[in-house]
């Protein structure tokens, strides 16, 4: 499934060197773990007060692991 917040070259990129690259696949199943629990929270009809703070801290955390992510794909850009 095509993320909006990753193009199209990122995710071939990822594609091409996510078995080789341990780090990289970490962070891409941290990420896709984390937009899984954020869309089961958004399925909800409601949040407690706790399930709220939960989506901030889990955005937080998705953001902060995108952006290892784009360092580590930045660094692959650099070497071709």
């Amino acid at each position: 499934m095509r993320r909006p917040s990753v193009e199209k070259r990122d995710l071939d990129l990822i594609e091409k060197v996510i078995d080789r690259d341990g780090e990289l696949k970490r962070y891409v199943v941290e990420h896709r773990e984390l937009e899984s629990k954020l869309e089961e929270l958004s399925n909800k009809p409601y949040l407690t007060a706790e399930q709220e703070v939960e989506v901030k801290r889990l955005k937080k955390m998705k953001l902060a692991g995108r952006d290892k992510i784009e360092e580590i794909l930045k660094r692959y850009r650099q070497n071709n």
